[in-house]
């Protein structure tokens, strides 16, 4: 909830004044030594603070997913592993994990999700960084469309959904191999895309570099690039411009 939020449900009577006082008079970061909590990250910018769960020693991992929950009231991470799951499992049992994705969750089970976003793939094997994207923009507050396997070599599965792409107020897009999807969304759509380059191809995709590479020089305007697999970063700013008024 950001500050607009506790007051709105203060004067409609949802919350008391002495709970928004509690929300106000919070510290502006929990230390736990190890790590310090950002919870006043979503009262400054409308998202709060996200977990990134690979590398992350076992008990503090465990420890960071039990505070954020108690501070926010859900949580939400990435790159997460089955064994982090099982071990966050333990102390918060209604965590729910993806392993397409590599989430690691547990959301307000109220939430509403406004406006739209479409994700899209070139192929099927951008699906799990095209799902970190949609499951973050989704988290955040935001409808999501999937389009999956539209890419160039079949062009025609793309255009027809033209329609669906008018529709959207931004539009992410996840591709390997040559990186071109995003180019040709970019002259379809009326709203920004953003291009997620993907570490799927042969040897001289060299991890992304060539799909990345060739996403930096696209000739389509309205077109920002993000770093190779970071579809959280995507689905981060599609729900940021999603919620712009």
């Amino acid at each position: 909830m950001d500050s607009r939020s506790v007051l709105e449900q203060v004067r409609s009577g949802k919350l008391s004044v002495a709970e928004a006082e509690r929300y106000f008079n919070r510290k502006a970061y929990k230390n736990l030594n190890y790590a310090r909590l950002d919870t006043s990250r979503e009262q400054r910018t409308g998202f709060a603070e996200v977990v990134y769960c690979s590398g992350k020693p076992d008990a503090y991992l465990a420890e960071i997913y039990k505070r954020l929950l108690a501070e926010q009231g859900e949580v939400f991470g990435t790159r997460a592993t089955p064994e982090q799951y099982e071990l966050v499992r333990q102390q918060l049992p209604d965590i729910v994990y993806d392993p397409v994705a590599r989430t690691l969750k547990q959301e307000r089970p109220d939430k509403e999700r406004c406006g739209c976003v479409v994700v899209c793939t070139a192929g099927t094997a951008d699906i799990p960084v095209a799902e970190e994207a949609a499951q973050t923009a989704e988290f955040f507050g935001t409808h999501v469309e999937r389009l999956y396997d539209v890419g160039v070599s079949g062009i025609h599965r793309l255009l027809d959904k033209v329609d669906l792409l008018q529709q959207a107020n931004c539009v992410v897009t996840a591709a390997g191999m040559e990186g071109a999807l995003p180019s040709v969304i970019g002259g379809l759509a009326d709203c920004p895309v953003i291009a997620v380059p993907t570490s799927v191809g042969y040897g001289a995709s060299f991890g992304g570099v060539a799909a990345l590479l060739s996403m930096l020089n696209s000739c389509a305007s309205g077109m920002s690039v993000v770093n190779i697999d970071n579809g959280f970063g995507a689905g981060y700013l599609a729900g940021m411009m999603n919620h712009l008024d």
